[in-house]
């Protein structure tokens, strides 16, 4: 359980502290109007997530005795996960230009979350797999790992809104920048086990 519970708090981290539009509504809520604001815009992705981890979970447990399809999606999210490591390890901070942002309702706000790729290619190529994985172990490390990912994934974001509102350049600082790029060797670290996991399921090693 220990493993899936760690799996769940580096991938919530990394995507919780990755710069991206999510974060920027959560900062800019914030900043115009309230920490209570950005906190309800940190919590969309657990209203717009649950039929996607619903859907793929059922999918791919109905292909649990296909090892072939398996291993290419385990490829697949290696090679995401990968990404992921590399973009956090090139960071380089990010401005928020609050001017440029059109305000919009928090309906508007978790539309535009379910609507986005990002959570569909996550949740089918790396987080479904290991809920599965983890479910043949035990109800507790699926648990485990779920409540991990969400905790720390909307955890952060609250955190960095309510830091960046007493700092707007936290962005740009050299803490988070420290933080992503160590986050960003742990991920690729994870893509080399999702490949091996790939690469075993396929009978290639």
């Amino acid at each position: 359980m220990i493993h899936f519970l760690t799996l769940g708090t580096v991938l919530g981290l990394s995507a919780g502290f990755a710069p991206g539009p999510l974060l920027t509504l959560v900062i800019s809520e914030t900043l115009q109007h309230n920490i209570k604001s950005g906190a309800k815009v940190a919590l969309a992705p657990i209203i717009t997530d649950l039929p996607i981890i619903i859907l793929t979970v059922f999918i791919l447990s109905t292909l649990s005795n296909f090892h072939t399809i398996l291993g290419i999606i385990s490829l697949i999210g290696g090679f995401f996960i990968l990404c992921m490591g590399y973009q956090s390890i090139r960071t380089k901070g990010s401005d928020i230009n609050l001017k440029e942002i059109e305000l919009r309702s928090f309906a508007e706000e978790v539309l535009a979350n379910a609507l986005s790729p990002h959570p569909y290619l996550f949740w089918f190529s790396v987080g479904a797999p290991t809920m599965t994985k983890a479910m043949s172990q035990n109800i507790n490390a699926a648990v485990a790992f779920i409540i991990s990912f969400y905790v720390f994934l909307v955890g952060s974001k609250i955190v960095l809104a309510i830091l960046i509102g007493k700092s707007k350049f936290l962005l740009s600082s050299n803490a988070y920048l420290f933080t992503m790029r160590f986050l960003g060797i742990v991920l690729c670290v994870l893509a080399i086990v999702l490949f091996h996991d790939g690469l075993n399921l396929l009978t290639i090693i």
